[in-house]
């Protein structure tokens, strides 16, 4: 069994140029943990990871697994498994050699080999396969081998960098329960690297949002969903529906031409925007306290099975987005129908000014 260890990410720093991807990255990542970095292409989350492997050296800080300092160790001695969005596995060896290398490498007697490789391919439900090229396997069955050989060392920290990324959607939704399940049943601090909110959110035990080479929020997956820091989680974890308050009234804001109750942190702020959930979105229902309800013309919509999405234009105001479980009536709106919207003023959140301008209050 791999020895569960606390990862620490002091101040790491990177620059290619004029460019810098990490901005003084400071993290705590608890022993035994699901950690997830999140964020779009070019936010920084590849290269921390990277960094954290050994295989791009930070220009300053350093990185902690457990008590030992391993910043400045070459990535053969970091003693971290690391599973590649691209499978990585080498096509001239067997299933069994792909997993048993790293062992090798190790110089593992022999017997210990065997023994380990057959039970870790037993956990990932390919030991029936121990004889197979990977030309013989699916993607998933790849993934799989990726994920064996990264996990029989018995690392200290497991590196995952877009594992499922090339897999269709049923097979990725299939194997992140399976890696969510073998990393609790053993227990190894692991490091996530995904663009996609959904996975992020169903397989960690914190999230790390990132972007401009900075981290924008650490929290866990309810949090970040519920409570985002600034507008840009807000925005990037899941949909949101961004509007602009009106003026201020006694107590709160203007919003979608109608008054609504609002911190008093908001009232008077410049530049200030409002965010609701699609799901926040009654449709054809008043809101269920104080709030506005809006009228507004359909124009789109699209019935998923569990869900409506609708699209609706309100005058002068722009589309508002809602996601409702729909009934036989709904799924009957045509485009061009008059709809009424309504918000609870309870689940609006306020953002100052700006792309990362935080949560007022």
């Amino acid at each position: 069994m791999p020895t569960t260890s606390q990862v620490r990410i002091k101040n790491i720093r990177k620059s290619y140029g004029s460019h810098v991807a990490l901005k003084d990255i400071d993290l705590d990542i608890p022993a035994g943990a699901f950690f997830t970095l999140l964020g779009p292409s070019g936010c920084g989350k590849t290269t921390l990871l990277r960094a954290i492997a050994g295989f791009h050296q930070q220009d300053a800080g350093d990185i902690l697994v457990g008590e030992q300092s391993i910043g400045q160790l070459s990535a053969s001695k970091r003693n971290v498994g690391m599973v590649f969005q691209d499978y990585a596995v080498f096509p001239h060896l067997s299933v069994f050699d792909n997993v048993a290398f790293g062992l090798v490498q190790r110089k593992v007697a022999p017997e210990q080999v065997r023994q380990r490789v057959h039970e870790m391919l037993r956990t990932v439900q390919l030991d029936e396969l121990a004889g197979r090229l990977p030309h013989q396997l699916s993607g998933g069955q790849q993934q799989r081998v990726g994920l064996a050989r990264a996990m029989v060392i018995r690392p200290k920290v497991l590196l995952m960098d877009e594992p499922l990324s090339n897999l269709d959607a049923k097979l990725r939704v299939d194997l992140r329960r399976d890696i969510r399940q073998l990393q609790q049943e053993f227990g190894i601090t692991t490091i996530y690297v995904t663009h996609d909110q959904e996975e992020a959110l169903s397989i960690s035990d914190q999230v790390c949002v990132m972007y401009d080479g900075v981290v924008q929020q650490v929290g866990s997956p309810w949090d970040i969903y519920h409570r985002p820091l600034n507008r840009f989680v807000a925005s990037f974890v899941g949909a949101n529906n961004f509007l602009l308050p009106g003026a201020a009234h006694a107590d709160g804001v203007h919003l979608l031409g109608q008054p609504v109750p609002a911190p008093s942190a908001v009232r008077g702020q410049a530049g200030v925007s409002a965010a609701v959930r699609p799901e926040k979105v009654a449709v054809n229902q008043p809101p269920r306290g104080p709030g506005v309800q809006v009228q507004g013309v359909l124009r789109h919509a699209m019935f998923t099975g569990r869900e409506l999405q609708l699209s609706v234009e309100v005058a002068g105001h722009g589309t508002v987005e809602a996601l409702t479980a729909p009934d036989e009536a709904m799924v009957g709106l045509r485009n061009g129908q008059t709809v009424q919207l309504g918000i609870l003023a309870a689940d609006v959140l306020y953002f100052a000014a700006g792309d990362t301008g935080r949560r007022l209050p």
